[in-house]
């Protein structure tokens, strides 16, 4: 049986798995096939589709084709791979759109043709059975699935008994990717809180953790094919590990020259709650983690009645303290230039009782952390995408969204405006070296670079820098979101993961 696997990438409230990201999905899948499995990019197909596999230089003028860039190794046979498999395994879905500087996911409407006239057995799996939307303030994506011969997120999601084989053995795909990858691992799935009114989680998870020898082996087997690059993302909330801190001990001793190491998800009130522990996590993750890393806060609105009408997790009160803690123990400079441990806020408009006021506390919340002197790695703004299952799309779908749009660009530029531009000054300040950034892109005689990490920021060096290389970056100035620099030292080219 000839086995092909699409990554047409992820993005969910849990997990990424857009490039430089590498997802779990692809990966389990081929463990649990247990044999020569091809993978391919929808990278892979557009180039085949668009360009009959040849990769175009860009010219000066031009941006770099984003849409094209996250080739396998396949990407010169795509044509006869495809001839020749007999099931071909579609993963995809996006149910937290946001803006990617390297990659586009695929969508339904995209991939469907392409391989609506291949003569083997389709399967369709991954977040998008429940839906999926690149873009912010819109239902999910509506296509015709008749294609497939199945669709199917229970068929792929695997009991962590049998995850615990298949990890290891997936990992083998690594081989099969050229460029470095971030490796998503994943600690654990559903949310022990679970009420937020647009979250899709809860809809595809019961909550399960892993065992942390699991986990381990999984960062090991990855390491010993040369991965170095780590975010323990997969999970709504890395402080909810009863493991947390040993893991992070074990992962130290046994993998020592890991280049990154960073999380994902944080619920404020977890760390609020870390006291009790002498807030042995968050020490833990300052020491051993390495720095530039994030804890994304899921705070979603800062106003009461929004929190009460959504259910979200965490008021706006716990939310300010967790800012504190995080500051108290990460927020000194690390070897890479960058903070070592941050808060990441995340805000979502559209979603119920929301009203002007919703803005104001917002602004209220997010002036007060500035005022005190704390610092934000980022905050992630974006419109609510609706998928079928949440209460939300129950109870209010899209009214309050309607309702609220035309404000949605005026109240995010001055968030953009007043909070993040001079943060972002106070994060990494004119003359700050960061290092190890790789050149990602070019954008006419722009090259925009960022460091490997959970979240990293952009940085806009003038003049065209060989992609794919690294560079220490010395900041000289600030946009609302991303930075510019100007390269202070160029080092050797690295071997892929």
């Amino acid at each position: 049986m000839a086995y092909t696997i699409i990554d047409c990438y992820t993005d969910e409230p849990a997990g990424l798995g857009v490039p430089p990201y590498l997802g779990t999905y692809s990966r389990y899948i081929t463990g649990y096939l247990d044999e020569d499995v091809n993978y391919l990019t929808i990278d892979d197909l557009r180039l085949w589709k668009k360009f009959n596999g040849i990769i175009h230089e860009t010219k000066k003028s031009q941006k770099t084709d984003i849409t094209t860039y996250n080739l396998s190794a396949n990407h010169k046979n795509v044509n006869e791979i495809l001839q020749k498999t007999d099931t071909l395994i579609v993963v995809l879905g996006v149910h937290v759109p946001g803006k990617y500087l390297s990659a586009i996911p695929g969508t339904l409407h995209e991939i469907i043709p392409m391989i609506s006239g291949l003569k083997c057995k389709k399967i369709l799996t991954g977040p998008a059975v429940f839906g999926t939307q690149l873009f912010g303030g819109k239902f999910h994506e509506k296509a015709d699935l008749s294609v497939f011969d199945k669709v199917s997120y229970e068929m792929f999601n695997f009991l962590y008994k049998d995850v615990k084989e298949y990890s290891v053995k997936g990992a083998s795909i690594i081989k099969q990717i050229p460029d470095i990858r971030m490796i998503e691992i994943e600690t654990g799935h559903g949310c022990d809180i679970g009420k937020c009114s647009f979250c899709t989680e809860p809809i595809k998870n019961k909550v399960e953790f892993r065992e942390k020898e699991d986990v381990l082996n999984e960062v090991i087997e990855f390491y010993k094919l040369g991965a170095r690059y780590f975010r323990l993302g997969k999970q709504t909330c890395f402080y909810t590990l009863s493991y947390a801190v040993s893991l992070l001990e074990e992962i130290h001793s046994h993998c020592p020259d890991i280049k990154v190491l960073h999380i994902d998800n944080v619920n404020p009130v977890k760390v609020v709650m870390d006291k009790k522990n002498d807030f042995a996590i968050t020490k833990a993750i300052v020491k051993y983690c390495t720095s530039g890393n994030i804890a994304a806060f899921g705070v979603e609105s800062f106003d009461l009645e929004v929190v009460k009408a959504n259910t979200l997790n965490t008021s706006p009160q716990v939310a300010y303290e967790a800012i504190k803690i995080l500051n108290k123990f990460g927020a000194e400079r690390g070897p890479d230039g960058m903070p070592k441990f941050l808060p990441g806020i995340n805000i979502i408009f559209g979603l119920r009782n929301e009203t002007k006021k919703t803005h104001e506390e917002n602004m209220k919340w997010l002036s007060r952390v500035y005022d005190e002197g704390l610092m934000l790695r980022r905050i992630n703004i974006r419109q609510v995408a609706i998928f079928e299952g949440t209460s939300l799309f129950d109870e209010g779908k899209d009214k309050f969204l309607r309702k609220n749009k035309k404000f949605y660009w005026k109240w995010r530029n001055e968030i953009r405006q007043k909070i993040d531009w001079p943060m972002l000054q106070r994060v990494v300040p004119s003359g700050t070296v960061l290092t190890n950034c790789y050149a990602e892109i070019y954008d006419g005689n722009t090259t925009f670079c960022r460091q490997f990490g959970t979240y990293p920021l952009i940085v806009g060096v003038k003049g065209r820098l060989p992609l794919k290389q690294f560079y220490d970056l010395e900041i000289t100035g600030h946009m609302l979101r991303s930075i510019t620099g100007k390269v202070v030292v160029e080092r050797e080219v690295e071997v892929k993961n």
